[in-house]
């Protein structure tokens, strides 16, 4: 063992005089031949504590005052222990000690006879501050106890000091690599190499960018993705080393003890460039210096405070560059450097030959992380469970699935070091390795009831509602696998309902955070999130239907996940079906009450009725939605009285609808809760739909080319859009909305040719590049080009961060498009064309949609059924129109009849679209007003000279007047004639 520092010079005792060697002509580092090797240590402020023969003894050195006022090293003292010990750590006033079996004690000035501390079990690390303790146990608990001053035992607020180990609840959930101490800080490390510091905070030695005390653990964000793998606390500075060997520090630089060339405190993680090119394998912090390791070049490293000689360089100065500590070459050439020690104003490096490395080293504590699951573990379950050992398996079992932290830090995707790059985005997980794993479990159904009553009875009510950073909500993407096989078995509805409501009761902005993780998953793990509560719910619904109105309760819970997940599917960048969330049990509910309600039921429905329906509109499928919208329709009306029946009539002349209809939605006192009714000038058709209908159909037209211009149509797509010229916004935009609101209201088509995009913007969900292709193909190319091209030539397109001369970032015409940043100048091109350049537009002509559409029953549809609504639905049934026809003046079986439906058969689809556009107005229907339930009437003109007359039509009342012509090829010329050239309609 190297040992260089505050008074070394006697060995501490280990040995006797004749095997210390002053390891160099300075003398600043000993070199001590251990015949008891030394397997693991602690060094504190006032005492170096040494655990010798493999564990069975613990030795102690106190630094003591002599006469003169000097610190020297006191007498050693062996500790007995009844217990193997495995580690320790140092305090100002005591050491704490953990045992083989996983059991705390502590060690006081006073006493020699260690006493246990609390009821600790099960612990694998311990660490200590100046006068605080940590403990983690195995199943990934974090325990504090003692001084709590700064905040050191991370409780929260306000909370005491205590002498009995108190759990740190918000580090519930995360699994475990490493928990430190140093001072009146605290630190513990995950798995994935998320950082959390908590305690003291004077000079940044969390790392948080500020000095303010924390009182609960802390997410180091900044390190986030660094792939950190082991953390160390000095008395008020810390250091970091990542998997790839980088060393980062922060906290007090009053001693140049962060290795940066100054003096000046860090309050963030800053790299240590001098070790650039330089691998280092292990960090240790001293009181107020640093020592790091380089295996490479079997050099440590130093820097800081080093009056007391801990620097091992020879000279008692501090040092704020790492510098080589002056180990002999003599000695080191045979030794293996096994761990580096730092405590107080001590410093020591463990050794073995290169033929005992490791032998005598006790790495079974240093390597002890969470426990977690592995197919090591299941397959012995699986293949022990009808054994003798099945007690012993059984209480595995529920150590592991009762913890949080155990399923969170199994199933890691470790290919390429993935879990690192854990984020909001990512969640670490390989789920397919849970997948398997829960296959296996099932194999053994002894096996998987007991996981299944563990998860159920255990591991569910404990879960926070507040976990702390990403880790901690793993759990909730791997116990769908759990429930997946349960499913498959016909069973789980009541593990089911309870992870249903553990998901609810997050706080949101973690339920936030959890549908941001549902949102990244691979397809096959998130159809089996939403058949799992699809399933779960559509049994519930069968149960209130049979009258187990138990279950009704039980059915809000789990629909309420499956709305949250509706939610995340719409903006997942690629979706699964709609039809996965459909109940159809809840359509043909829907469909009977709808079938029974008559007008005194709807003056009798309680306010806040259809609420129920717009939240859970994920189960019913477009045509159930399109009930609820007719529903809430009624409603509005009959909730109206009297008056509702009343509905005001605008009067328009054909020739110019839009302007008489912009200066009648212009005039104050216009009733925008009731439906528009209208009447062309000169015509005497009465308005029951057909009318209206035939009125948007020409607003329609007319709407692309008004003046002012509201919206442009590109020639690529043949879509409109929101014209960004600088005309200044008008009150067009703001009518535009309302007409488009009305038309819906209306249940008319207001066929405008808008993209995808407009519909996703009025639900409030994000527009992608997918968006902009529709709207823009030829734009959008120009952008996927940019994702998809090589280095060179994305270079090569000499693209900055602007567009169409607005910057997209500040200073963007400085700022070159590369293959680092392209993804994020393609993001911001799509947000600044679909969004932000038509900002001031699209808020004013939303404002009008939503006074247009007073109720809220068109937020219940998806962006394409929203579309559909509005703009009509193109799917035809041509035979539908036959079937349903009616007749007045002629039979079915008339040859003038039978020629008409000879002809229309052989139309063309686009002429098919014209005689529909004749008889209807337009060629697009509305939703739930398709062919098959379109009825229209062919009637007789009545003339004696048939041939001399074209056919006519009635919109209003979708009538064909269709003259008794004398042969059917003069049926088929007078009426293509009629369908292709008149824009008349006959009598609407």
């Amino acid at each position: 063992m190297f040992s260089w520092g505050e008074n070394t010079r006697d060995g501490f005792g280990l040995v006797k005089s004749n095997d210390l060697v002053k390891a160099n002509t300075d003398g600043c580092v000993n070199f001590i031949h251990l015949k008891s090797p030394v397997t693991h240590l602690s060094a504190g402020n006032k005492v170096v504590a040494f655990i010798r023969n493999n564990g069975k003894q613990v030795s102690l050195a106190q630094m003591q005052d002599d006469k003169d006022g000097r610190r020297i090293t006191g007498k050693l003292k062996g500790v007995e222990c009844r217990e193997k010990i495995l580690a320790l750590s140092c305090c100002d006033a005591h050491i704490i000690l953990l045992s083989e079996e996983g059991r705390v004690f502590c060690l006081t000035q006073s006493s020699n006879v260690p006493r246990p501390v609390g009821n600790l079990n099960h612990v694998i690390q311990v660490a200590c501050g100046d006068q605080h303790s940590i403990a983690l146990t195995q199943d990934g608990k974090v325990f504090t106890w003692g001084q709590n001053s700064s905040g050191q035992l991370g409780l929260g607020e306000r909370e005491p000091s205590t002498l009995s180990p108190q759990p740190v609840k918000s580090l519930s959930g995360i699994p475990l690599a490493q928990i430190t101490a140093g001072g009146d800080h605290s630190f513990a490390l995950s798995l994935s190499g998320a950082v959390f510091g908590w305690g003291k905070n004077s000079a940044g030695q969390l790392g948080l960018g500020d000095t303010i005390d924390r009182p609960a653990p802390a997410p180091v964000d900044c390190l986030n993705l660094k792939k950190t793998v082991a953390v160390s606390c000095g008395g008020e500075h810390t250091a970091v080393l990542t998997k790839g060997g980088f060393v980062f520090t922060f906290g007090s630089g009053r001693y140049g003890q962060l290795g940066h060339n100054s003096l000046r405190n860090e309050l963030r993680p800053r790299l240590v460039a001098e070790f650039w090119g330089a691998k280092v394998t292990q960090i240790a912090c001293g009181r107020n210096h640093t020592l790091a390791f380089v295996g490479s070049f079997k050099n440590i490293y130093s820097f800081g405070h080093g009056e007391q000689g801990q620097l091992g360089n020879g000279v008692k100065m501090d040092q704020s560059v790492p510098l080589p500590v002056h180990l002999p070459q003599d000695h080191i050439d045979d030794q293996q450097i096994e761990q580096t020690f730092a405590g107080g104003n001590h410093s020591f490096a463990l050794c073995s030959t290169t033929q005992e490395s490791g032998k005598w080293l006790n790495d079974s504590n240093l390597g002890k992380v969470t426990q977690t699951l592995d197919d090591d573990i299941i397959n012995r379950w699986i293949s022990d469970c009808d054994s003798k050992s099945w007690k012993t398996i059984q209480k595995e079992i529920t150590k592991t699935f009762s913890s949080a932290s155990c399923l969170n830090g199994s199933f890691l995707d470790k290919r390429r070091d993935k879990h690192y790059q854990t984020s909001l985005k990512h969640s670490g997980l390989d789920l397919s390795f849970a997948q398997l794993a829960f296959q296996k479990l099932a194999k053994k159904n002894k096996v998987l009831a007991e996981v299944e009553d563990v998860v159920q009875r255990i591991l569910l009510p404990s879960l926070s509602k507040d976990p702390i950073g990403v880790e901690g909500l793993r759990v909730y993407l791997i116990i769908p696998e759990l429930l997946r096989v349960l499913r498959k078995q016909q069973r789980g509805m009541d593990i089911t309902e309870a992870f249903a409501a553990a998901i609810l009761r997050l706080n949101p902005d973690k339920l936030q955070v959890l549908e941001g993780l549902w949102s990244t998953l691979p397809d096959t793990p998130f159809r089996t999130l939403v058949k799992t509560f699809h399933y779960v719910s559509a049994e519930y619904l069968r149960m209130v239907a049979e009258e187990d109105y138990a279950a009704e309760k039980l059915f809000e819970g789990t629909v309420k996940v499956m709305e949250r997940l509706y939610e995340v599917n719409c903006n997942r960048r690629i979706k699964i079906a709609a039809s996965n969330f459909h109940i159809n049990r809840a359509n043909r509910m829907l469909q009977n009450m709808l079938n029974t309600l008559v007008y005194c039921d709807y003056l009798n429905l309680p306010e806040g009725y259809f609420d129920t329906f717009h939240r859970q509109s994920c189960i019913f499928n477009t045509e159930a939605k399109c009930m609820v919208y007719q529903l809430e329709l009624n409603y509005s009306f009959v909730l109206g009285g009297p008056l509702a029946f009343w509905v005001p009539t605008i009067h328009v002349r054909r020739e110019r609808a839009l302007e008489d209809a912009f200066q009648h939605l212009r005039q104050s006192g216009h009733n925008f809760t009731m439906p528009l009714k209208v009447k062309f000038q000169a015509e005497n058709g009465v308005d029951e739909g057909g009318v209206s209908l035939e009125f948007f159909s020409l607003l329609g037209k007319e709407l692309l080319t008004m003046e002012p211009k509201t919206l442009e149509v590109y020639e690529d797509s043949g879509l409109a859009w929101f014209t960004t010229d600088g005309g200044g916004i008008t009150d067009e935009f703001y009518l535009l909305g309302l007409l488009c609101g009305k038309a819906l209201y209306n249940q008319c088509v207001l066929n405008l040719c808008f993209p995808l995009a407009l519909f996703k913007k009025l639900l409030g969900l994000t527009t992608t590049l997918d968006d902009l292709k529709e709207l823009s193909p030829t734009e959008a190319s120009g952008l996927q080009n940019v994702l998809d091209e090589d280095d060179e030539l994305v270079e090569a397109m000499d693209l900055v961060f602007m567009y169409k001369g607005q910057e997209l970032i500040p200073n963007g015409e400085e700022v070159p498009v590369t293959m680092v940043n392209r993804k994020k100048y393609v993001d911001l091109y799509v947000d600044m064309k679909l969004n932000k350049s038509v900002q001031i537009q699209f808020a004013v002509f939303e404002r009008g949609f939503h006074k247009g559409f007073p109720i809220q029953a068109w937020r219940m549809f998806l962006p394409v059924e929203l579309m559909t609504l509005l703009q009509g639905d193109d799917n035809y049934e041509w035979d539908k129109l036959r079937e349903n026809a009616n007749y007045q003046g002629y039979r079915p079986t008339d040859d003038i009849i039978q020629n008409f439906w000879s002809v229309f058969t052989e139309f063309s689809e686009e002429e098919k679209k014209k005689f529909l556009t004749f008889l209807t107005g337009t060629d697009r229907l509305p939703r739930g007003r398709s062919l098959s339930k379109l009825q229209m009437q062919i009637t007789s003109l009545g003339s004696t000279d048939a041939d001399e007359y074209y056919p006519k039509a009635q919109t209003c009342s979708v009538t064909l007047c269709l003259p008794n012509y004398s042969s059917i090829d003069t049926l088929q010329e007078k009426l293509l004639h009629a369908i292709t050239h008149c824009d008349v309609f006959g009598d609407a």
